[in-house]
């Protein structure tokens, strides 16, 4: 602070860092004072102070969400999706698509196309997106997801499993059906899926068509129930038959 001295000045600076920590407002009381230089109003001075503190744990709110949601890449933004590979459905536009409503509605999201389409990409970006809105995402691979929850039963840690699902606004499950699952699996995402519906939202991109889902799930049952839950509420986005990767690829 200027006109005081340089011990003085640091005490003055520990005892506000003190202060805000016995307060819970985060380290960044001190840098935000100092940034603000010199108050021509102690009201306006409190206001714009406590504007910035909210603003730097909205910034560091997000950056925890972004990197407990899974997410392999979070370069993959909306910003840099090639929207014209995703054909809509009717009632739902890409802008609305992209200002994460459908989580708001607790709606689902089926993007289906071959692979190298853009679905995982989209599905990563509304990921991101969602984070930075203040929404908690869970990013898995289906694979990964069924290996996670029967590692969870087998342990005895299902039930602090199940919560750590229930605390998320938008499950993506990536590559539904490359690989086939067992009974057990089966039933340990359909209990998911149950949890999930009309509670929060749920993205499947897929390379199978609905017709094919019986090709990676032994119970028929099952299956239908998962799909009704799926289905509900929900939209399916078709990407494009070409491949982005074979489109710009080397060989040539």
């Amino acid at each position: 602070m200027r006109g005081l001295p340089d011990m003085t000045a640091q005490t003055i600076d520990d005892e506000i860092r003190g202060y805000a920590t016995a307060l819970r407002l985060g380290s960044h009381v001190v840098p935000a004072y100092k940034e603000m230089g010199d108050v021509t109003s102690p009201a306006l001075f409190v206001r714009d102070l406590l504007k910035r503190l909210c603003e730097n744990r909205n910034e560091e709110r997000v950056k925890r969400n972004r990197q407990a949601s899974g997410i392999p890449n979070l370069d993959k933004t909306l910003e840099v999706y090639e929207r014209e590979g995703v054909t809509m459905p009717t009632g739902l536009t890409f802008d609305a698509l992209a200002s994460c409503g459908f989580i708001e509605k607790r709606q689902n999201l089926v993007m289906m196309g071959v692979p190298g389409s853009g679905k995982t990409h989209l599905a990563s970006a509304l990921g991101i997106k969602a984070c930075d809105l203040g929404y908690k995402v869970m990013f898995r691979r289906m694979a990964n997801l069924i290996e996670e929850l029967q590692t969870a039963h087998d342990n005895h840690a299902w039930p602090r499993y199940r919560r750590r699902i229930e605390q998320c606004d938008l499950l993506i499950i990536d590559e539904w059906g490359y690989l086939p699952t067992n009974v057990d699996g089966t039933r340990l995402l359909f209990e998911v899926i149950a949890d999930c519906y009309e509670q929060r939202s749920i993205i499947v991109t897929t390379n199978l068509p609905f017709v094919e889902w019986n090709r990676i799930f032994s119970d028929e049952r099952l299956l239908l129930a998962i799909m009704d839950r799926i289905v509900h509420h929900g939209y399916l986005l078709k990407h494009a038959d070409q491949s982005y990767r074979l489109r710009h690829s080397l060989m040539k």
